[in-house]
């Protein structure tokens, strides 16, 4: 039996572009995983088998996807302990994902190369390439084309998913985005995002990237009342975060804001 951590994701900036000739969207983004994960494990089976999580489609199909790329049956039981909250922005599903595949391809007798496993990941979704990785990445292209970066990891984090919201899907947030032409400026806002990373030494810094923007939320400001040097919405939402210099600030502000929703007190994770 083998089992990992699968760490939830910010996106610390989320710029977005015009749609392109294959359909998506040309997107900067700034990746960072966080402390507060689910677990994965996998065992060899009979058959193929998910348990823990009856919501669960990703890692089914990366389990599926990697047998065929690697010529074997899917013979394997995995284990989905979720603690992410799901559909929140925070990349659970891919992160699932990732470690799946992680798991399952060291019981394979020839385990697949890096960069195959990376295009089984982006055939999943655009973050699962994320998590097969170590550290902070800029996401180009679709969000998949990853480079690393050094970003300050000394601060915390407060997540606040937001009482009576759900997660939008994915092509209504983008149509959304298209009908107010949201790729205007995408260039100097990619060049703003650009020139906050270079410039990244300690935590205050990262209040230079840029807005999110697929997604923003009332409740960012209630945060920096509170504290936070920098608040925002991840990736599509709802899930809204703060980062702060001291914990007790961070408690402190976790507690004053649940009533607002559900509240989490986590710190950046350099791996799962």
């Amino acid at each position: 039996m083998k089992r990992i951590p699968a760490p939830a994701k910010l996106n610390l900036a989320l710029v977005v572009g015009p749609r392109r000739e294959n359909g998506r969207h040309e997107v900067t983004t700034v990746l960072q995983r966080l402390d507060l994960g689910d677990r994965i494990t996998i065992e060899p089976a009979d058959r193929l088998t998910i348990t823990g999580f009856h919501g669960d489609t990703l890692v089914r199909a990366a389990l599926e996807r990697l047998a065929a790329a690697a010529g074997v049956e899917p013979r394997w039981q995995a284990r989905i302990e979720k603690r992410i909250p799901i559909a929140s922005g925070l990349g659970g599903g891919s992160s699932d994902a990732a470690s799946a595949l992680l798991l399952a391809n060291r019981t394979l007798p020839q385990p697949l190369d890096p960069a195959t496993l990376h295009e089984l990941a982006a055939g999943l979704g655009v973050d699962v390439p994320f998590f097969l990785r170590t550290g902070p990445a800029l996401g180009g292209g679709a969000g998949d084309e990853l480079e690393p970066v050094e970003l300050p990891q000394d601060f915390y984090v407060v997540l606040l998913r937001p009482n009576g919201e759900s997660k939008r899907s994915t092509a209504d947030v983008y149509t959304a985005f298209d009908a107010r032409r949201g790729d205007k400026g995408y260039a100097a806002r990619r060049k703003t995002l650009l020139a906050a990373l270079r410039t990244a030494r300690r935590p205050r810094d990262l209040a230079a990237l840029p807005p999110n923007d697929l997604a923003s939320s009332p409740l960012a400001n209630r945060l920096v009342d509170h504290g936070a040097f920098r608040a925002d919405v991840t990736g599509a939402g709802p899930v809204v975060y703060g980062l702060f210099m001291q914990r007790a600030q961070a408690e402190r502000a976790a507690r004053l804001l649940r009533p607002a929703g559900r509240t989490w007190v986590t710190v950046p994770a350099w791996y799962g």
